[in-house]
């Protein structure tokens, strides 16, 4: 059945309820990019915990691989300090300028993202961590579930935009004022890494994403990646 953006918003809502029901809050913890989705879904956990009357403040982790557009690191942390965002930016253990970046493309992305989220989940006692992916971004994320759970170590992935388009995420982000990235007024319609990322060559919203990488999205995805 379709749903129109208002009925996504109360789904979305009740996984982040389920969330809440798999750990106790300060356990969860938003996985932020600065990207438009994971803002969006940072900005829905935050109505929601006050919602809830949680005085805390919210928590996100941001993967910083050492190689991101200099807006999204300016956007990252205006927002987080405009929020009020506890944001914990996880760097790799690796030595930015003598490693072999983006020569093998997931190799490059378990050292530089998988290994450093892992070591962040364990070091932050992380239970549940909440993502903006969506079901049409990609072809393997259509058969995902809003609640995953992950192994080494253990933890609930939170997916509540799942349901979520791409129209829906700039909808909201209009009508809700959001801030966003301002490389999507450049013409970027998805933001990873710098040696992996340009914009769109055809239609599609992530076609200006590097093209091996998205064929292996799978294998990624089994080595711990979103």
């Amino acid at each position: 059945m379709d749903m129109n953006l208002e009925q996504k918003i109360d789904l979305t809502n009740s996984v982040l309820e389920k969330a809440l029901s798999l750990t106790e809050n300060r356990h969860i913890y938003v996985a932020w990019t600065g990207g438009k989705d994971s803002t969006v879904i940072l900005y829905l956990w935050i109505k929601f915990l006050k919602k809830k009357s949680y005085t805390s403040r919210p928590e996100a982790v941001n993967l910083d691989t050492g190689h991101k557009f200099p807006e999204i690191i300016r956007f990252r942390d205006e927002l987080a300090s405009s929020w009020d965002i506890k944001v914990h930016v996880i760097r790799p253990d690796k030595d930015r300028d003598s490693y072999p970046v983006a020569r093998d493309r997931i190799m490059c992305c378990t050292d530089l993202k998988i290994k450093p989220l892992k070591r962040a989940v364990r070091e932050l006692k992380i239970k549940a961590l909440i993502t903006g992916i969506r079901n049409d971004e990609h072809p393997d994320r259509r058969s995902r579930k809003q609640v995953e759970e992950k192994s080494d170590p253990f933890y609930y992935q939170i997916n509540p935009i799942l349901h979520w388009t791409e129209m829906d995420i700039w909808a909201f982000t209009v009508q809700y004022g959001l801030p966003y990235c301002v490389l999507y007024d450049h013409g970027y319609t998805s933001l990873g890494c710098v040696p992996c990322t340009r914009k769109p060559v055809s239609q599609g919203e992530r076609s200006g994403r590097d093209s091996t990488k998205e064929e292996n999205l799978d294998v990624l995805r089994s080595l711990g990646y979103f």
